[in-house]
């Protein structure tokens, strides 16, 4: 289908104007309700889209997999089946969904087991995460956090243009959006004290980070091409990487984040496809010096999607504190993939590779309260009067991301995040 008549599809669903979800995105998620037990959905506006009950029901006849992997918790099974099987379901989807095809639009007595309200299900975390990398792939970031903590004439490591630097985070604390956070506890230390002290984190700030989630497994000593990296690839989601910087900045040395990152990081629960995303593909920044081959891949690897931040107090509005946008990534997810796997990493279907903090070049497209604030000497004013260095407790994080060219949107809902007061 060719771009012009791929972006004037309409769908026989309605589709309020400005909605993430019209008939191009086609997401996948995992649902449940009362009656219905977990199991696999995508969603097109405000309606969501129950794929088991279209496999039972036939419409998947000709695709060769059983009903039944939709009718589980997670996306895993689904996302094994590989890249052709989810392209097919998609196209299925589109084909069934578009306002000139009356297949499944006049079968009315079929819509009330296949189509739900988005207000009538819970939307759960959509896959089973085994592993969990953490990236630090924003120069902007990596600079701002380098002029702050180190020298600034030096503010980035002499690895960081060579290397996608990155870590490896705990994926039993990774939660869906909506699910409260509690404040962590643990030692920090002011630079003017002798010793540690223990309670709850004074420094609590959101990290906006988009994450990449794999559709197929390797062997352990083999490695991932960059050329052929996106192949495994199964979809994207918007990642609020929660961090504790006072326990944080205390425990960091010698082996890097422990306890001030692994008590919460919350995900959108719709995965977005690369195929979704392809219109908006860009060149990423030019990488100088030059890096090595197993690291050079070609053409538009990143992608223009708009990131908003917004911190609602309890009782309050929302208000936007941050716009950047994930094409300002130095190191792309080819390259994050092949350098995770080059010395023979393996990795598995439904792991979870977040970006790192994407801040842009401009102060208000910073990505984390850390640069928004400037280490807490330039606190955001509220509506409401008061002041934020960091979040409070009771606040909101509300993560917005979206791509939009020529009339087309194709988008990922919200991630929202509330703080709870520590336990």
């Amino acid at each position: 289908m060719n771009d012009t008549s791929y972006k004037s599809l309409s769908s026989w669903i309605p589709v309020p104007a400005g909605c993430d979800f019209p008939i191009q995105n086609i997401p996948f998620g995992i649902i449940q309700s009362k009656e219905l037990p977990p199991r696999a959905a995508s969603r097109i506006g405000d309606t969501v889209i129950d794929l088991y009950h279209l496999a039972i029901l036939g419409y998947f006849h000709d695709l060769h997999f059983e009903p039944e992997v939709f009718l589980k918790s997670s996306l895993n099974d689904f996302i094994a089946l590989g890249k052709p099987t989810w392209r097919a379901v998609r196209s299925r989807l589109t084909e069934l969904f578009e306002s000139g095809n009356p297949t499944l639009r006049e079968r009315k007595k079929d819509h009330s087991t296949i189509l739900h309200s988005i207000d009538d299900v819970e939307i759960l975390l959509p896959v089973k995460i085994g592993d969990y990398t953490d990236f630090y792939s924003s120069i902007e970031h990596a600079t701002n956090v380098g002029i702050m903590f180190r020298d600034p004439a030096n503010a980035l490591l002499p690895n960081w243009r060579h290397i996608p630097v990155g870590y490896h985070g705990r994926s039993s604390s990774i939660v869906v959006s909506g699910t409260p956070i509690y404040r962590p506890k643990g030692q920090t230390k002011s630079d003017d004290a002798d010793y540690p002290l223990f309670g709850p984190s004074n420094q609590l700030d959101f990290e906006l980070e988009m994450a990449f989630i794999t559709g197929k497994s390797s062997s352990l000593g083999d490695s991932v091409p960059v050329q052929q990296a996106e192949e495994y690839i199964f979809g994207m989601v918007l990642f609020n990487d929660l961090s504790a910087r006072d326990i944080q900045k205390w425990e960091y040395v010698p082996l890097g984040p422990f306890l001030g990152k692994n008590f919460g990081s919350v995900s959108s629960p719709w995965v977005v496809t690369l195929d979704a995303l392809e219109p908006f593909r860009v060149k990423g920044p030019k990488q100088e010096p030059r890096v090595l081959p197993y690291l050079q891949s070609t053409g538009d690897r990143n992608f223009d999607i708009q990131l908003d931040v917004l911190i609602q107090p309890e009782g309050g509005v929302a208000h936007q504190v941050c716009h950047s946008n994930f094409k300002y990534m130095y190191w792309n997810m080819a390259q994050q993939l092949a350098h995770q796997t080059v010395n023979g990493c393996n990795i598995n279907v439904g792991d979870l590779y977040a970006s790192g903090t994407i801040s842009g070049p401009a102060s208000d497209s910073f990505g984390s309260m850390l640069e928004i604030a400037w280490k807490g000497t330039k606190p955001v004013r509220m509506p409401d009067g008061s002041e934020r260095k960091f979040i409070h407790d009771n606040d909101t994080i509300i993560m917005r991301g979206y791509a939009e060219k020529e009339g087309l949107r194709i988008g990922f809902g919200e991630v929202t995040t509330k703080i709870l007061p520590a336990k």
